[in-house]
């Protein structure tokens, strides 16, 4: 495909997957229920946090978790101490465990009522073009008191050559401002032509056949080189065309 036909291709395909029907299948669903910019965040990083494995389950245990947290994410998370950890007991959902939600909400307290919130933190230390340089030292921030050491690995590290497609998929959500009502865009000290692709398998494979991605692992290494790709066909919101990859293998079998 000519590179003009193969933008044409992709756009046709955001049009089609960035649309507010695509919530109803997506754990993006999950923030969607809720009005508060902080609940918003919060529902939406520990929805990303979980995003792995099959989507109807992450769903399921996404809604598990905002049930245990009275469905108020927010109000949950600054009012918690160890009195409230008993809404906690038997989550799990893959290898993320309570243990790891009692030190993420604890870790997201002291961000909220230390650090003035997630957004002022990934802001401070992303650079003009890129924000993988801020999920570095939010992870730094997030385990910067004592904590479990099987709790480090849910939080990936671009810094660590990792894709942190999860983490991505959440920056998306609260960069991107999309017409469509999919993305929501709540934060406006970060631009979308920072953000990264959030590379998983569907999108990586797509990306390759495709000619956009030759290196063949899923790694930080190949964000670099599918972001340097993407941006070629819009600068401005390069992060868009994750819709088509991602329709285009989970949706498509393409």
């Amino acid at each position: 495909m000519k590179t003009s036909d193969l933008k044409a291709f992709l756009e046709e395909k955001v049009v089609r997957y960035n649309h507010p029907k695509f919530i109803a299948t997506d754990p993006i669903q999950i923030p969607h229920r809720f009005q508060q910019k902080e609940a918003v965040e919060i529902a939406g990083f520990l929805t990303a946090t979980i995003a792995w494995g099959n989507r109807k389950s992450i769903i399921t245990n996404a809604e598990k978790m905002m049930q245990r947290m009275g469905n108020d994410p927010y109000d949950f998370v600054m009012q918690y101490d160890a009195s409230q950890s008993h809404h906690l007991e038997g989550f799990v959902h893959r290898t993320f465990n309570s243990i790891d939600l009692d030190y993420f909400i604890k870790a997201l307290q002291r961000i909220y009522r230390d650090h003035e919130g997630m957004e002022a933190v990934f802001a401070r230390y992303a650079t003009t073009h890129s924000v993988q340089p801020a999920i570095h030292e939010f992870k730094k921030l997030f385990f910067a008191v004592p904590h479990p050491s099987r709790t480090q690995k849910h939080i990936s590290d671009p810094a660590k050559n990792s894709a942190a497609k999860r983490i991505n998929m959440f920056l998306r959500w609260m960069v991107r401002n999309d017409a469509a009502g999919v993305d929501f865009g709540i934060w406006k000290e970060l631009s979308p032509s920072q953000l990264s692709c959030p590379l998983d398998v569907h999108s990586g494979n797509i990306a390759r056949k495709l000619k956009l991605l030759k290196r063949k692992q899923n790694d930080g290494k190949a964000v670099v080189e599918l972001d340097a790709a993407l941006r070629k066909f819009d600068p401005k919101d390069p992060v868009k065309y994750d819709f088509a990859l991602f329709g285009l293998g989970a949706m498509e079998d393409f």
